[in-house]
């Protein structure tokens, strides 16, 4: 395709999914239901090998509809077929699992006036956050500082020339590739806004536990792995937070039995012991109560969460330092139901 066709579409928004079903639906109709305004678009769907109607309902719903038929399918290598059969000069990259705001493509267009700027990115929220106690807690997490970042997520509207220039989304990684990409785009010269303005409404179907434990454990193998080729980059991208996540996930998996041994050495050492712990707890509650004002119980559960999923993260990591080592890949963790 030429440039001058390329141009003649000013956004193509390429939604990636596997197995979403309604969900999917939602999505794709969020995107036919933005104010558009006289902004030309396109819809591109790319799916990863879907056992449901998933291809079915997104050619429906006039998407054009790619499949990515691959054994080892993941998000990376999905929005790198969407991007590459895009047309527009801006590529909005959605989540199937993701419903659009009507008016987040106007305002981060506007904000990608600036010429330095290669992306553009909003708020994400939970949809459904009363529907477990895991999305309502992780719901917070969605929650960032606006202004200049170091990278972005999934949701986000990016200039295709910048994509083409670093050669878009590493393949290799099942997790983690955005901020992967983001540190090569940061490396060339561009940089990234979150702007203060709602984006896209998600649902992140987090009902069990056993989900949420996949969830932490998957993050953990990206950390790990995005760290590392950031140390040899020389790029400070989650450098201190995998070594961070490495350490207290050691201290948390100790903290029972050294509380267990304190108890039966000494009850006041174990009662300091647990005192301890529950201030330390008061104080990641504080410093988060920012995300949720006036919610002090949610700003609790959360600190809670903030501190436990570092267990699962040290698995993940444990688990990618051991593929590293025997140079193996590690197959996609989907801890969706």
């Amino acid at each position: 395709m030429d440039h001058q066709n390329r141009t003649q579409i000013d956004v193509s928004v390429v939604v990636i999914g596997r197995n979403e079903g309604g969900r999917l639906e939602r999505c794709l109709q969020s995107v036919a239901q933005a104010n558009w305004g006289s902004t030309s678009h396109e819809l591109i769907y790319v799916d990863s090998r879907s056992t449901d109607q998933s291809v079915a309902s997104a050619q429906a719903l006039g998407a054009k509809t790619i499949v990515l038929d691959d054994a080892s399918p993941c998000a990376a290598k999905a929005r790198n077929l969407g991007w590459q059969a895009a047309s527009g000069q801006y590529v909005l990259f959605l989540d199937g699992d993701t419903e659009l705001h009507p008016d987040f493509v106007r305002r981060a267009l506007d904000a990608l006036s600036e010429p330095n700027l290669c992306a553009a990115w909003g708020h994400r929220r939970e949809s459904r956050p009363a529907q477990s106690l895991y999305t309502r807690v992780l719901d917070l997490d969605w929650i960032y500082p606006v202004g200049r970042t170091l990278y972005f997520g999934g949701d986000v509207l990016v200039r295709r020339a910048a994509l083409a220039q670093v050669g878009g989304f590493d393949p290799s990684l099942k997790a983690g590739e955005e901020p992967e990409m983001c540190a090569r785009l940061r490396a060339a010269g561009w940089q990234i806004e979150h702007i203060d303005a709602p984006m896209t409404q998600h649902d992140l179907a987090v009902n069990s536990f056993r989900a949420y434990w996949l969830r932490a454990y998957r993050s953990g193998i990206a950390y790990a792995e995005v760290a590392e080729r950031m140390r040899l980059r020389g790029d400070v991208l989650w450098q201190h937070e995998a070594r961070r996540d490495f350490h207290h996930g050691i201290a948390f998996v100790l903290a029972p039995f050294l509380w267990a041994a304190s108890l039966w050495l000494n009850t006041a050492m174990a009662l300091t012991l647990m005192a301890m712990a529950l201030l330390f707890l008061a104080r990641t509650a504080q410093r988060c109560a920012w995300k949720a004002p006036g919610q002090w119980a949610l700003c609790a559960q959360y600190a809670v969460h903030a501190h436990f999923q570092k267990i699962p993260a040290l698995f993940g990591q444990f688990k990618w330092r051991q593929a590293a080592r025997q140079k193996s890949e590690i197959a996609l963790v989907d801890y969706k139901q």
